[in-house]
């Protein structure tokens, strides 16, 4: 007797720090474009644990631009913001024993990497993990994980095989702030797993925490992604990765003819088959019927299109 085939599982995860650009929005256009073309769900979740720099209108901007670009979620919404004790739960459950905490301040952390600099060390460790063997207190400090000293691998099905040793290209990484703030790769890693997640299609900026990330959701004994996909990212004329930070452009959805031609701006940029000008629905519909990743394999970046 077969086993039952697994509905794949996508998702599309803003951090309501700013409204969609067009390389958020080229995102979101190729998770739910690819996951649809598999028969699979596509799930929305607002990654706004950071309650300091996330602001409601933003998410609530975000809603309306995709409903008006047809990008319709599968499911309920989640917040993160909503999950803090979820996320301190699974922390202290499931990972105490590789926890220490930390009050090393940035200040202090910059003086010291640059006292070993002149040493002229081989291989400076990215935290020196001065905090170790304190025995501080993990509810008034920030939280820090061990990661594992071994490399890790896996197939990115864009950028080709990957593979890395998690505690030397990332230390031991913070996990909650000291203002008890959670840091998105502990509610991402447990979220993915919990959610069922099974393709993960995103950023290549993100591609270097994902060997981390496959650790973190091993120690919380979470199932594992079947599938990575780092896409290329958008960059602007400068060269830059288009981004709130550089001061990218909010997209327009005020009427259905600028959101045709976000969808059909993303589509070119994603290099792939052209579409009918049509409503955004039917734009979808067509562009998730001949999906192909082939043209965005091994590519690192795309071109801003005016």
């Amino acid at each position: 007797m077969s086993e039952p085939t697994l509905t794949p599982i996508g998702r599309f995860a803003p951090s309501p720090t700013g409204e969609l650009h067009l390389g958020s929005l080229t995102t979101a256009i190729a998770s739910y474009c690819h996951i649809k073309s598999i028969g699979g769900q596509w799930l929305l979740r607002m990654e706004d644990t950071d309650n300091i720099r996330c602001e409601p209108q933003f998410a609530h901007q975000i809603l309306i631009d995709l409903e008006c670009l047809g990008l319709q979620w599968d499911g309920d919404i989640l917040y993160q913001s909503e999950r803090i004790d979820i996320y301190n739960e699974w922390m202290y459950e499931h990972l105490t024993p590789r926890l220490y905490g930390c009050n090393c301040s940035r200040k202090h952390l910059n003086q010291y990497q640059r006292s070993l600099s002149k040493q002229n060390l081989p291989n400076p460790p990215t935290y020196p993990r001065l905090c170790l063997h304190k025995q501080l207190s993990l509810r008034s400090n920030k939280v820090r994980v061990q990661l594992a000293d071994y490399s890790l691998a896996f197939i990115d099905q864009l950028q080709g095989i990957q593979w890395t040793n998690p505690q030397q290209s990332l230390g031991d990484v913070v996990l909650r702030r000291a203002n008890g703030i959670i840091n998105y790769f502990l509610a991402v890693s447990i979220d993915d797993g919990l959610q069922g997640i099974t393709h993960i299609m995103r950023g290549l900026d993100i591609l270097p925490l994902t060997c981390a990330q496959i650790c973190l959701m091993q120690y919380l004994n979470l199932p594992a992604i079947h599938k990575w996909y780092h896409l290329p990212l958008v960059k602007n004329s400068q060269g830059q990765k288009l981004s709130k930070q550089n001061l990218a452009a909010p997209i327009d959805t005020s009427t259905t003819t600028k959101c045709s031609q976000l969808i059909a701006t993303a589509l070119t940029m994603l290099h792939q088959p052209d579409v009918s000008l049509d409503t955004p629905e039917n734009m979808l519909k067509q562009a998730v019927a001949q999906w192909d990743n082939c043209p965005l394999q091994h590519q690192q970046s795309l071109v801003q299109l005016p």
